[in-house]
């Protein structure tokens, strides 16, 4: 099994395989996952306080034993990263994007996405050096 090391990370490229290219497959919807569960109000549970801008155990939990096989790994040559992703909003229902909550904090897991060409975001999403890493690799960071 692939392991990631960087959990943000892993949501990056969940969001280009499950969410933008469909490939990974089931897509997982907290919303869904909830109703299924027998909560009545998904919204209320997911914005309850103590959930507050948190990524939730159950969805860390689903994301962490998701399993990705290594064919798809190395079909990935382009991630998004933006506030709006749907992985983060499945992770984290509350998350206001105002935070550093989904930053990438290492990118040890690099070596998980060879064909890796082209990151669209904003530096600060990375750890400081990244973008000499990322040109020492090829990635373009847009």
């Amino acid at each position: 099994m692939t392991r990631f090391e960087d959990f943000s990370f892993k949501l990056l490229v969940v969001e280009e395989l499950m969410y933008r290219s469909e490939a990974l497959t089931p897509r997982f919807n907290w919303f869904d996952h909830l109703k299924a569960q027998g909560v009545d109000d998904p919204d209320d549970y997911s914005y309850q306080d103590e959930n507050f801008a948190e990524i939730l155990p159950e969805c860390r939990d689903h994301f962490e034993n998701l399993l990705i096989p290594r064919e798809l790994l190395d079909s990935v040559t382009t991630i998004l990263v933006d506030g709006g992703n749907e992985a983060f909003m499945h992770a984290a229902p509350s998350w206001d994007g105002e935070d550093d909550l989904f930053d990438v904090r290492s990118l040890s897991d690099l070596d998980l996405v060879p064909n890796l060409r082209k990151i669209t975001a904003e530096p600060h999403w990375f750890p400081p050096g990244a973008e000499e890493v990322f040109a020492a690799r090829g990635i373009t960071l847009a």
